[in-house]
């Protein structure tokens, strides 16, 4: 018997989950020798991170409480293509199966796994070339003498005052502590004097 979970998910206040909820509850039940075992709902995700059904749903599938997740279109299950991949990299790891009502996706079978495939290996495209941008990016930024990393605070009072409390015997860690800086700034400070 085929255990199957429904997750549904409107982005705002003034829409419902019942059109999607009915339309997956009687697409379940046409499934031979399957039930549903659990629904999961998520409202106004569009406008927050918080996504409490779709937590509840991942939870359950890492329980192995069901075999496959119907959800109404792709666009339900992930806010962006990187949220999208990292929820059906879980279930895949799992074992779970996806089935896409609109898109007509089922990735229980050999066309459905083909075409999430392909779906992901375009995704992984796009994570590659905003990688190689970001990388190309920072290496212009350093060509044209942009000092990357978080702004120092090494000045020539700060060395100084790290250089006198040293002198006074305090710890390496105190001296950080006392002028809120890097146990690293302490020790490069020290070793330029």
């Amino acid at each position: 018997m085929k255990r199957i979970a429904i997750y549904t998910c409107v982005s705002t206040v003034s829409q419902s989950t019942e059109q999607q909820l009915f339309t997956l509850r009687e697409t379940a039940g046409r499934t031979p020798e399957s039930s549903i075992v659990a629904e999961f709902t998520d409202t106004i995700s569009g406008t927050t991170d918080s996504r409490p059904g779709l937590d509840a749903c991942l939870l359950a599938a890492r329980q192995k409480k069901f075999d496959v997740l119907y959800v109404y279109s792709i666009d339900r299950l992930g806010r962006s293509t990187k949220n999208l991949i990292s929820v059906v990299d879980q279930l895949q790891e799992l074992k779970i199966d996806l089935f896409f009502y609109r898109e007509g996706i089922d990735t229980s079978t050999a066309t459905g796994k083909c075409v999430f495939t392909i779906l992901g290996s375009v995704a992984e495209l796009e994570r590659n070339l905003i990688r190689e941008r970001v990388i190309a990016g920072l290496e212009k930024a350093k060509r044209n003498g942009v000092k990357l990393g978080r702004p120092s605070k090494m000045n020539s009072g700060m060395a100084g005052a790290i250089q006198l409390l040293r002198e006074k015997g305090l710890p390496i860690k105190k001296i950080a502590a006392q002028l809120q800086v890097g146990i690293g700034t302490v020790y490069t400070a020290l070793s330029a004097a």
